[in-house]
């Protein structure tokens, strides 16, 4: 995969803790960050989930079987 450039600013208490946490693990701080931010989305892609479940429960949002895209796109058989 291909690297792309980021230039983000953070606060210097956390910046302190990335350079601490890299250097104990033995890691870049790119390489913690990436581990951070991959667990990060592991987790709000859950939360994301849950959301949507809670909408169609609730009746916010709608869903459709197959048949009813494959009509809606005029693809059914």
């Amino acid at each position: 995969m291909s690297a792309v450039k980021k230039m983000i600013s953070m606060d210097e208490g956390i910046a302190r803790e990335l350079e601490h946490v890299a250097k104990a693990l033995g890691k870049t701080q790119r390489e913690v960050v990436e581990s951070a931010l991959d667990f990060y989305f592991d987790f709000t892609d859950g939360v994301v989930a849950d959301e949507i479940s809670r909408k169609i429960d609730s009746g916010e949002m709608k869903t459709y079987s197959a048949d009813e895209v494959e009509k809606m796109l005029g693809i059914s058989e």
